[in-house]
């Protein structure tokens, strides 16, 4: 059996009798959101030293546990804490969270994250449909050999983000008088923040954002068949674009500040998103 979906599969089997239903959607929390888990009704939370062999968040403010609950009936399982690669894990443990919330039944992958800004339209504190992604400068998480049992060798990636979604979304936004961009998300490896020259890159490559997280998240999710929807809260602009050294302080005080907004699009998308699926 492959390796990584022998780990997978032991992951599974140390915490399936903990699992209080099958639930339909999976959400990964960003920073500053990691309190929206306590909004739901909850019905159990599995944190994650009691999976075996998973991989733990060292990052401050990412709790680190499943939250299982209900939002207006729909069953869904929140990721209130999410592994990032720079934090030096293999990048098949960095997805296995999202291969494990697969597992467990979840046919719709809902990912945030705090990113930065590279469209100069755009302004600290706007939230982005991310529309596409560009993944190029990181390892692909489906390196190594396929796992027959979760997908194909050759995955297709001509809509990663699905397009009813993010119709859905865009229409809560509307509906909730709340100002939406639409737009491509880059994910570097981090942990430093990029350089003004690679930020010019970035835009050049048609990016509007930059992050560290998501885009190996959702190419694992794809491949697995998962629909896939996620967006972004621009934290700061980006270096070169930023007349300030960036730091992690903005980020959380940026994230902190919106995060009402930000909870309540979320939850109103989802109850949406549920009544389709």
């Amino acid at each position: 059996m492959n390796k990584v979906y022998e780990k997978l599969e032991r992951s599974f089997a140390s915490i399936k009798d903990k699992i209080p239903f099958e639930p339909k959607l999976a959400l990964v929390l960003g920073s500053g959101l990691g309190d929206f888990a306590e909004t739901i009704d909850i019905k159990t939370i599995i944190n994650y030293d009691e999976v075996e062999g998973f991989p733990l968040s060292t990052v401050a403010g990412h709790e680190g546990r499943f939250v299982f609950g209900y939002i207006d009936n729909l069953p869904i399982v929140i990721m209130q804490g999410r592994v990032h690669y720079y934090e030096g894990y293999e990048m098949s443990d960095v997805v296995l969270p999202i291969r494990l919330m697969k597992k467990m039944g979840a046919e719709v992958l809902f990912l945030t994250n705090a990113c930065g800004g590279v469209n100069k339209e755009f302004n600290v504190g706007d939230f982005m449909i991310i529309e596409d992604h560009i993944s190029f400068f990181i390892p692909s998480p489906l390196l190594g050999e396929n796992i027959e049992e979760l997908g194909t060798r050759f995955p297709d990636m001509s809509e990663i983000y699905n397009r009813e979604i993010i119709k859905i979304i865009e229409n809560t936004a509307l509906e909730n008088n709340i100002n939406i961009r639409k737009g491509i998300y880059l994910q570097y490896t981090g942990p430093s923040y990029e350089t003004p020259t690679e930020i010019k890159m970035c835009a050049k490559l048609g990016a509007d954002t930059v992050g560290m997280s998501t885009a190996c998240e959702a190419m694992a999710a794809r491949h697995m068949g998962m629909k896939i929807c996620g967006i972004s809260c621009i934290t700061n602009m980006a270096a070169g674009i930023s007349e300030n050294p960036l730091s992690h302080e903005e980020v959380a005080e940026t994230a902190k500040r919106v995060a009402p907004i930000f909870k309540r699009l979320v939850r109103e998308s989802i109850i949406k998103i549920g009544q389709n699926i």
